[in-house]
This record gives structure tokens, sequence and C-alpha cells, in this order.
């Protein structure tokens, strides 16, 4: 099924044609709305006027998330608050939320986002979809549920947590489609195995996202559920779930290129790499009321897949993430940087300085240790001590981080030292 097949089989040229006006419009809203990009484009002598082709967006400025946070929480929206219906927000490296906010028109924008691609990985207005994402700030749940409504489907807003209730009602529900990370789909497997359920599920669609994944893994998920399983791409600052996801072809992720102009660049340089090189993915969305953004440079590692897909649809499509030009660690869905987790360590009493952050994977699901020193070598020797300080680390680290993290405390001087830069993450999965 093809949600909206005027724009998802549109001949190249047209596409192309309607990405440079609504490129060209967008250069002229920020740069009348946003003071940060005014400034920017005054200091590089370009004036809106100046962007005559798709080429001419290597002469505008990247966007951060430095941009962000140096303007939290609302200097880069370009609407008044009394236009703005939603906010969300995610973690950044400090702590500090990156915050995003939302017309009702960029809402509509985000439901047609994602309906599109839902209907691209197999899901119908037939379907009861059970989204298991963490409903809140987080864009993910939110974002798939409104584009399932938009779609037609059912929506049962289960959230995360709790798995066997999840699987009993997956099962007394007729549950269809299963929304949710890898990882915690391939855990729900397990515990649906255990409790002897899987005959009774009706699972025949996954769509997945929020966090990495392989092949390997999509493999996996769909023998143990008997699925197609599908992935979907976004992040919040640009708006959440919905600039491209797999088709059931799954051959690459189609893009959404009349809300979304995606370039990929060298990392080091910013300069374009040829078509179908690998490189970091940097996207301007095109019709964004709140929250307009020039080239967003995501840190993540794809390329560009031109030509059209079996499925019929014309539309670009990027390779799934190979990985990132940052230290973002993603857990269970979360984002999670070294310097939050340093900002809590440093400077609390009973521990010092040094520290470690080991991520492994107990069976599919993700798992985050953070070695601490002791100062006091004397407190091994004192359990409700040792137990007190390190229920008190941790409640801290999930206060920032918004999952848990396992605190081991070790001796003075055990941890490893370095001369240059130091390498603080483990990661063994």
């Amino acid at each position: 099924m093809i949600f909206q097949p005027e724009i998802e089989t549109m001949g190249r040229e047209e596409m192309r044609a309607l990405q440079l006006q609504r490129l060209q419009q967008t250069v002229r809203y920020v740069y009348e709305r946003v003071p940060l990009y005014r400034e920017r484009l005054d200091a590089l002598k370009v004036r809106p006027e100046d962007i005559r082709s798709l080429d001419d967006v290597r002469r505008l400025p990247f966007t951060t998330k430095e941009d962000f946070r140096a303007n939290y929480p609302y200097g880069l929206f370009a609407v008044p608050m009394k236009d703005i219906v939603r906010i969300h927000a995610s973690s950044g490296t400090t702590g500090q939320p990156t915050v995003v906010g939302y017309t009702e028109q960029d809402i509509d924008m985000w439901a047609t986002c994602v309906a599109r691609l839902c209907a691209a990985g197999g899901a119908t207005r037939e379907d009861i979809a059970q989204i298991s994402f963490g409903y809140g700030l987080f864009t993910g749940a939110l974002g798939l549920h409104f584009g399932l409504a938009k779609l037609g489907a059912a929506v049962v807003p289960i959230s995360s947590g709790n798995t066997e209730r999840q699987i009993q009602l997956m099962a007394d529900f007729g549950s269809t489609v299963l929304v949710a990370t890898p990882s915690y789909a391939l855990y729900m497997a397990e515990v649906a195995e255990r409790m002897g359920m899987m005959d009774k599920i009706q699972l025949r669609v996954g769509l997945f996202g929020a966090e990495g994944s392989t092949e390997e893994m999509r493999a996996e998920l769909e023998r143990r559920w008997g699925i197609v399983a599908t992935e979907n791409y976004g992040m919040s600052e640009l708006i959440g779930p919905g600039v491209s996801g797999d088709c059931t072809e799954k051959c690459g992720m189609h893009i959404n290129e009349d809300y979304f102009y995606c370039e990929v660049v060298d990392p080091a340089t910013g300069e374009p790499v040829p078509e179908g090189e690998w490189g970091e993915l940097v996207v301007t969305p095109l019709m964004k009321q709140a929250l307009p953004l020039l080239r967003y440079r995501t840190h993540d590692i794809t390329r560009l897949l031109p030509g059209p897909c079996k499925c019929g649809r014309t539309t670009t499509r990027m390779q799934k993430i190979a990985g990132r030009t940052d230290d973002m660690l993603i857990i269970r869905g979360v984002n999670v940087f070294p310097s939050q987790i340093e900002g809590v360590l440093i400077g609390m009493e009973g521990i010092g300085p040094h520290y470690e952050i080991v991520v492994t994977k107990k069976g599919y699901m993700d798992q985050i240790e953070v070695k601490v020193e002791l100062v006091d070598a004397g407190l091994l020797n004192s359990y409700g001590e040792l137990e007190a300080l390190t229920r008190r680390i941790h409640d801290r680290l999930k206060v920032v981080l918004q999952i848990d993290a396992k605190v081991t405390l070790v001796s003075p001087n055990t941890l490893k030292r370095f001369e240059g830069k130091a390498k603080r993450v483990t990661d063994l999965r």
C-alpha cells in the first residue's frame, strides 16, 4: 500500500522542483523569523534570493545540537508560544534537554510522514497497533501513535515495561502490529515464549526504531515473531520519527523528500561526498513552522540510494545507519553521553574522578554499567555505607539518563589512566 501515491511515486524532476521551491521558502522564512539564521546568513553574505538551485544549499550554514543548547529552550522557535501546541525534548550531553516545538500544522505534517512510512512497512487501516515505546517527552511513541491513527489503524498506547502484561494484552486484543525498539521486541519474544503465548499472538508486522539494529537482528525478530520487520528513522530535532523508513522490500529507507532535503557530507570537511558514498547525513526540513532548521548535522553515518524501488516508490532511499560520528551511546532507545555520566560523578563525595562505562548485551537488551573508584578503600569493608553510596549514584544517574545503570564501586587506583585522550567507554556489544 502506498499512502500518498501522488507524492511517493512523483517523477524525479518534479520532486526536485518541489524541493527547490520549499527550500527557497524555508530560507526566506528563517531569515525573517529566526535571529540566529539572519545573523549567520548575513555573515556569509547570503540572501534568501541567492538560493536559485538545490546545489545552492551548500551556501547555507550548518546547524548543530550546540545551537539548540545555546538557544535553550525556545530561542530557535520561529513562531510565538501561543501557536505552539506540543513540546517534546531529548537529553543533551550535559543533561540539558534539546527542546522542540510543533504547531498544529507541524503535527499534521508529522502524522502524514509517519503514516506513509507505516504503510510502506506493511501496516494498514485494518491493523491493531500496539505501541511499546515509552510515552512522554520522547518523540517516538506519540509520533507513531498519530501516524498510525492517520493511517486508520486502531492504536493500543500501552507504553513500555510490565512485559508479561504486554504479552497478555497483545493476545487478548489481537494486536497485529508491534511498535518498539528492536531489543525490547526481542525481549518480549523471549517472555512470550516463556509464557507459552506465542500460538495466541497474531502479530504480522513490526515497525521498529529509536536505536540501531543489524540485519541479523531483523532476521531474528522476523523468525521469533513470524512477522515482517521494518525500521524507521528520525530524530526529535528534525521532527521525530518520520524522516525515512523501510518498505517491505527492505532495500533502504525511503525519505519523505517533499518534507526533508537530505545531503551526505564528509564529516571532517563538511563537503558533499559523491552520490552513493558513505558520510554524515545532513537534513534540512522543508515545511516546518515552529522549528525550521537549515542543514542539521545528524552525526549519523549513511549513504543515499537513488533510483526507483521495486515497491513502486520513486523517492530517494538512505542506507540503514552504520554508526555515528560522535560518542553518543544508544541504550534501549535512549541517547546517553559519557559527559552526562561524568557530570553526575565529578564532585560526588566518596568517589574519585576516574570512571569507566561498560556497555554489554544481556540477551537482546543493552545494559550499561558505570565503574567508579572509591576515595577510601576502607569503605569496601562497610556494606551499609557502600550500599548507600551505590544507591545514591544510581539514583542520580537515573534522573539524568532516564534509564537504569548498574553502578560498581572499585578500589582506588584500579581503573586505567590515560596520558592522551581518555577512552571512558568499553562497548562489548
